[in-house]
Formats: C-alpha cells, sequence, structure tokens
C-alpha cells in the first residue's frame, strides 16, 4: 500500500511539474534592466499593463493566457507591467491606462490594444506585431 501511495505522489508530482511546459511561456514581472536587455537582444516582448482591481484586466487574462500557447509566440516574453506601482514604464511609452497591451520587436512598438476584451480581436491586435 505504501509503495502504490509513492508512486502515485510521483506520478502527480511529475503532472504538476509538466504543466508549466504544456501551458506556454511564463509572465514575467517587469523590471527596467530586464526590459532593457530583452530590448537590445531583440527579443519579441508581449506587455500586459494591468492592475489587480480593474474588471477589463481581469477579462483580458484568459485570452492572454490562451494566445502564450500560440506556436508563433513561442519565443516572445511575456511581461506584466503593474498599472500602480512602474509609472516610469507609462510615462516612457505613453500608457494612458491599464488593461493596455503593447508588443515589442526589440525596442520598435510594432502593437497597442487598450481595453479590448474580444478574443479576436484582441489576437489579431498580438499576431499583427509580430
Amino acid at each position: 500500500m505504501l509503495k502504490t501511495l509513492k508512486l502515485l505522489f510521483l506520478s502527480l508530482a511529475a503532472l504538476v511539474a509538466a504543466v508549466p511546459a504544456i501551458a506556454g511561456p511564463k509572465w514575467t514581472d517587469y523590471d527596467a534592466a530586464g526590459f532593457s536587455r530583452l530590448q537590445a537582444e531583440g527579443r519579441t516582448i508581449v506587455v500586459d499593463v494591468h492592475a489587480d482591481w480593474c474588471p477589463t484586466c481581469r477579462a483580458q487574462q484568459p485570452i492572454l493566457d490562451k494566445l502564450r500557447e500560440d506556436k508563433r509566440l513561442a519565443n516572445a516574453v511575456f511581461v506584466k507591467v503593474d498599472y500602480d506601482e512602474d509609472k516610469d514604464f507609462l510615462r516612457a511609452h505613453r500608457v494612458p491606462r491599464q488593461s493596455t497591451i503593447l508588443v515589442f520587436k526589440g525596442r520598435k512598438e510594432t502593437a497597442r490594444s487598450i481595453a479590448e476584451t474580444r478574443p479576436a480581436q484582441l489576437r489579431a491586435a498580438v499576431i499583427s506585431g509580430l
């Protein structure tokens, strides 16, 4: 019985460990130095300017999480910018409000979507920035 429970536990642990790989790239919290480094490397960066209190941001979240699984975005870096904390980013990129999604190719902004919650339109906006 103990051996069976041990095997079950190990199997469950392996499954849990595999979930992030299945779900696609993770979100990275914004920090200025890291963002600058990604831009200098010429990386594709998808930025979600969000606020925990924002209902539009909450509506966007499952759409963006699903979008992370898109193979065309396999090499993109997904960055969360906190609307209430990361004011320097907001000023530097002229972000007027939370629920703004930006796409960068290196240092160049290639797409922007504000307050979009329709899945097809938000997906199209992000993909257009590739």
